[in-house]
């Protein structure tokens, strides 16, 4: 059996595996790569590859497989990129801009934050960040980088929620949450590849193969949801039709109608997952 998972997870899945099978991870930060070899170096049936999982098709071909048994996608940023200062991905401590998941992209916060337009800003943060002051927040960058460019993510945090009324502040949710998330979604490029990527997971299964897919925020799960849907197929010929003749083509089933959510027990370990949610596909 061979696997395809991602970082966090790997040392539980390769004890399951028990020799029997490979797992493959796919990762595009470095640093994560370093610490997964470390962390799995016991293990001989378990290879990681620098590069990102929207290239699965052609990874596994390098690889001479042609289908793997199971595949984990866990989307987002990790906790090491949020606690870690130097990736300037959390708005909790002041850093440069970066929020690149791989250091090699040329792309970075800072190029987005000082570099984009008015426009493009305001339909960033709404559009990846549901964000309600997204044209005042937009705005104030732009008013605030004719002054100087904008170099930390506490300048950015400071512009955000003086672009806010002080009844938004007091919410409990932080009021940067929404636009960070939008800017990290841009620099990474998360949500553009996402579709393909879900498409191509599921091509890349066996007979009987699972794709588990966890998300953390609502965009996510809705392109992974309507994609799993378009996967199964549907007919969609007039009820009053005696045979189908739409020759609609199915992958498989969704084996989650509804997502499966963490238990308050889970949550008591990790609070960062109370916004995950885990959806499974099966290939037919």
């Amino acid at each position: 059996m061979e696997l395809c998972g991602g970082g966090g997870h790997s040392y539980e899945i390769l004890k399951r595996l028990d020799g029997s099978g490979r797992l493959i991870g796919i990762d595009r930060d470095k640093t994560a790569i370093e610490a997964a070899k470390e962390k799995l170096k016991e293990f001989a049936n378990f290879k990681i590859i620098h590069d990102n999982h929207a290239n699965i098709l052609n990874i596994l071909r390098a690889l001479d497989l042609a289908g793997v048994d199971g595949i984990l996608l866990d989307l987002g940023v990790s906790s090491y990129q949020l606690d870690e200062p130097s990736r300037g991905f959390s708005y909790m401590q002041d850093s440069k801009l970066d929020m690149r998941m791989n250091t090699e992209d040329s792309i970075s916060a800072y190029e987005v934050v000082n570099n984009y337009s008015e426009e493009k800003l305001a339909k960033i943060f709404f559009e990846f960040g549901e964000e309600r002051y997204s044209k005042s927040i937009a705005k104030n960058i732009c008013l605030r980088r004719t002054e100087k460019n904008i170099e930390t993510t506490f300048e950015l945090v400071d512009i955000i929620k003086s672009s806010m009324p002080s009844k938004s502040l007091n919410e409990k949710q932080h009021p940067a949450k929404r636009v960070f998330q939008a800017i990290r979604i841009e620099v990474n490029e998360e949500l553009a590849l996402l579709k393909k990527t879900v498409i191509d997971s599921i091509k890349a299964l066996n007979r009987n193969g699972r794709l588990a897919i966890i998300t953390f925020h609502s965009l996510e799960d809705k392109i992974v949801k309507h994609t799993y849907e378009e996967m199964e197929g549907r007919c969609t010929c007039p009820k009053d039709f005696p045979v189908c003749v739409c020759n609609f083509k199915s992958y498989g089933k969704i084996i989650t109608k509804k997502p499966i959510i963490p238990t308050e027990e889970e949550l008591s370990q990790n609070p960062r997952a109370r916004s995950a949610k885990l959806r499974v596909f099966e290939r037919n």
